[in-house]
């Protein structure tokens, strides 16, 4: 238990930002309120805009919120304050068999923008499979960044784990095929792979990932393919952006959070996840390899109102 106490810790720590904003502010409006009323839910609505939330998913959780507070007919702010909390947690829990691929023949597809950790994200997921069991391997399908190459081969020397790259400007393309085929032939587990990530090629980058996935579900249809987009948290609501411009071309089934430390933006987990139908699968917090965890929506909003570590 003890590094996830660790993690829960850290977790803590780096949405101090992020609860100066929110927790801050709800706790001044129920103290601020004694009855619940329509000025309740106008404040409540604003707090939870400012908090990178969101018109759709703020609009979600005070209607929700109203429906609660009439069925168990709830006069006194305090209570209600319980029922917001487990409202939001409701709105970012994530389905058990979201973890499935881990446990079957798979092929991981990290995509996402530069700069936002995703070549980290990829090794550390590669290590922590690896210490649970799993033969691993990685590829290095980000060709156009020397200094991903680099990078990744760095992780896969410290999870111990095989690498199949190509040269810097190589086919992307051709590299996940090369991969795909080594991880057959040597009976891997779960194949990652990174990928390029500029936008502002849109057009050449989304074609790309098109074709990737063409290769991946031609050449190796029984594994199941799990494409996760890696999202900066700093960046808040554009981060949403981000998800849905990839969103039109890969089937994208699950978030990475990173940098969720040191960010007031917090709430754009539970944003992201409640607007995209998509759930947020692992947070990062830190550098070491053991700051990627599967997220756990219960302890995250412990973690923000900081209640009890989770049980």
């Amino acid at each position: 238990m003890g590094e996830k106490k660790g993690f829960f810790g850290k977790l803590k720590d780096g949405l101090s930002k992020t609860r100066e904003s929110l927790v801050k502010g709800i706790d001044s409006l129920f103290n601020g309120f004694s009855e619940i009323d329509d000025d309740f839910y106008e404040e409540l609505e604003e707090i939870l805009i400012m908090a990178d939330l969101g018109i759709n998913v703020t609009n979600d959780i005070t209607n929700r919120l109203k429906e609660k507070v009439k069925e168990n007919k709830i006069k006194e702010a305090a209570k209600c304050k319980e029922l917001l909390i487990d409202t939001i947690k409701e709105q970012m829990k994530v389905a058990e068999s979201a973890y499935d691929f881990e446990n079957k023949k798979s092929v991981v597809l990290m995509i996402g923008v530069n700069g936002v950790g995703k070549t980290t994200s990829v090794g550390k997921l590669a290590g922590q499979l690896k210490e649970s069991g799993k033969k691993v391997m990685v590829a290095a399908a980000d060709t156009f960044r020397a200094a991903a190459i680099e990078q990744l081969t760095e992780w896969a020397h410290r999870a111990n784990v095989d690498i199949i790259a190509g040269s810097e400007g190589s086919d992307p393309a051709s590299v996940v095929y090369d991969a795909v085929s080594a991880a057959k032939a040597r009976n891997v587990d779960v194949l990652i792979c990174d990928t390029a990530g500029r936008l502002h090629n849109k057009k050449n980058l989304m074609e790309e990932l098109k074709k990737i996935s063409r290769i991946i579900k031609k050449e190796y249809p029984e594994a199941c393919l799990e494409t996760l987009i890696v999202l900066d948290g700093t960046t808040g609501q554009n981060a949403l952006v981000q998800a849905r411009q990839f969103n039109e071309v890969a089937d994208i089934s699950g978030i990475v959070l990173t940098k969720l430390d040191g960010t007031a933006k917090g709430g754009i987990a539970i944003a992201i996840q409640s607007e995209m139908d998509i759930p947020v699968k692992y947070i990062g917090i830190g550098e070491s390899i053991d700051d990627l965890q599967k997220f756990d929506s219960e302890a995250f909003v412990n973690a923000l109102f900081e209640l009890a570590k989770e049980k």
